[in-house]
């Protein structure tokens, strides 16, 4: 019998990275610094984690499959003084949990030493790599990060930051990047902005970060993000940023809002937690416009759904309950074979609250609906607790395309929604009822709504996509 490991449930799909980076003025503890902001985005990737640093004239490297904890913790018995380093966690994709592909990559080339870790997509990876293949170019690694250091080695001019931006120009899709250079940090973040990034300074330590909270570890009060086509350079004499490409339209991910990021961070400079409590509320409004529904009591499905569902009870008036416990230390779990096991892999994270359900009709409120199969456990799972009735609310749209720019979901095939209607899904999972957030509902719930991505809901997509990728097959997304 083969089991396969997951590291989350089934139904959740899959953020890429998170990258961090650090440049103090003074010389300090590099590697136990990192740890901790690498350790404030483990949501973003654990799979693997690294760090690498300038030890003397050298950079050093120390990076494993495994948690931030676990693979650091044998790490960070000594102090390693430096004044820069980089760290990475990793979700891994298509491309496998292979330890080649843990970042961040190290590197001594015709530019200098150089480190870099990546978060995101590029695109047009595989003309890219084809081309350098046949030129002569030896690939060790799966990853798109691989692809930007030969292409950056390759090009011809001899000026660091200019042979950078040009291999910028040549890259499509989506990268927030974190790089060391001799003696210099680097941040770049591509032109349309679809990852977040963040520069803070605090006394004489500056970092760069994916998310606030990884700022907020290391009580950075002073940041700002990263412009869409903004590289910074980081060295002794301060910070520098060159605006390599200009902007001609923003398009971020709308699911970092959505699911991602942290409730306690800020991403595009938007509150994660105040945003999903509009898309709550949004949902709340949309079953107001529905003149036979009513309900008792909002139970979210933790902890995507936590915040969403504290927007839907206030703007209800309906009594917010913690109806589903979540059990945080089951590592890593399994997909069984059979229905049983996978209900029983379902119940390993998350069980009812019976007190709280019984004789009620409930709103459980998620953030998105893959493929239907957690949702049936669940569903199942909060009748047999003694539920009345059970209303799933979606804080996002009905998922139908797949992702280009650093997002894992799954094949149009696999999605759900693109096979039933929610009348129809809600009778295949056994709920009385589904609603996802309406498109037009979610542009209200953020400034500036032409600023966001949305081809996973639409499939409309910033970049031409040929039609093979779209029907066929997992998105070749690779960080």
């Amino acid at each position: 019998m083969v089991y396969r490991l997951v590291s989350d449930l089934e139904e959740k799909i899959g953020h890429y990275c998170g990258v961090v980076g650090l440049f103090s003025q003074e010389e300090t503890n590099i590697p136990e610094t990192l740890f901790f902001p690498l350790f404030s985005l483990q949501h973003r990737g654990q799979e693997s984690c690294g760090i690498a640093y300038k030890k003397g004239k050298e950079i050093v490297a120390y990076k494993d499959l495994g948690m931030v904890s676990t693979v650091l913790n044998k790490y960070l018995q000594e102090r390693k003084l430096s004044k820069i380093g980089i760290g990475h966690v990793r979700y891994s994709t298509q491309g496998g949990n292979r330890i080649e592909n843990v970042q961040p990559l190290v590197v001594n080339c015709n530019k200098g030493a150089i480190a870099l870790a990546h978060n995101g997509n590029i695109l047009n990876s595989a003309k890219l790599k084809e081309e350098l293949f046949q030129e002569g170019s030896i690939f060790q690694t799966t990853s798109d990060t691989e692809l930007i250091l030969h292409l950056l080695s390759r090009t011809p001019e001899k000026h660091f930051l200019t042979a950078l931006t040009t291999t910028l120009h040549r890259l499509q899709g989506a990268y927030s990047i974190v790089m060391i250079w001799n003696d210099s940090l680097i941040g770049i973040r591509d032109p349309m902005g679809f990852r977040p990034l963040y520069i803070g300074r605090k006394g004489p330590l500056y970092v760069l970060a994916s998310e606030t909270c990884a700022l907020d570890i290391l009580r950075v009060e002073e940041y700002r993000s990263v412009k869409p086509g903004e590289l910074i350079l980081i060295q002794d004499g301060g910070t520098e940023s060159i605006q390599f490409a200009s902007p001609t339209q923003r398009r971020q991910c709308i699911f970092e809002l959505i699911y991602f990021s942290r409730p306690d961070s800020f991403v595009f400079d938007v509150s994660v937690h105040q945003a999903r409590k509009l898309m709550g509320a949004a949902l709340a409004k949309q079953d107001r416009e529905s003149p036979n529904f009513s309900a008792d009591i909002v139970v979210p499905v933790p902890d995507s759904g936590t915040s969403a569902a504290l927007g839907y009870a206030e703007e209800s008036n309906m009594p917010f309950e913690l109806g589903l416990a979540r059990n945080h230390y089951t590592g890593r779990s399994f997909i069984m074979p059979t229905t049983n096991e996978r209900e029983l892999v379902v119940r390993m994270k998350l069980h009812p609250i019976r007190e709280a359900l019984k004789g009620k009709r409930v709103v459980l409120v998620d953030d998105s609906l893959v493929r239907g199969t957690t949702s049936t456990i669940l569903v199942r799972m909060i009748r047999e607790a003694g539920a009345k009735e059970v209303h799933l609310r979606l804080s996002s749209p009905e998922l139908r395309w797949p992702c280009f720019f650093g997002i894992d979901i799954p094949t149009r095939k696999e999605l759900i929604s693109n096979h039933y209607t929610p009348t129809e899904i809600a009778s295949l999972i056994g709920a009385d009822s589904v609603r996802f957030l309406e498109i037009s509902n979610l542009k209200s719930c953020v400034e500036d709504p032409l600023s966001y991505c949305y081809a996973c809901f639409n499939g409309e997509y910033p970049y031409p996509i040929e039609k093979e990728r779209l029907q066929d097959g997992l998105p070749n997304c690779r960080c």
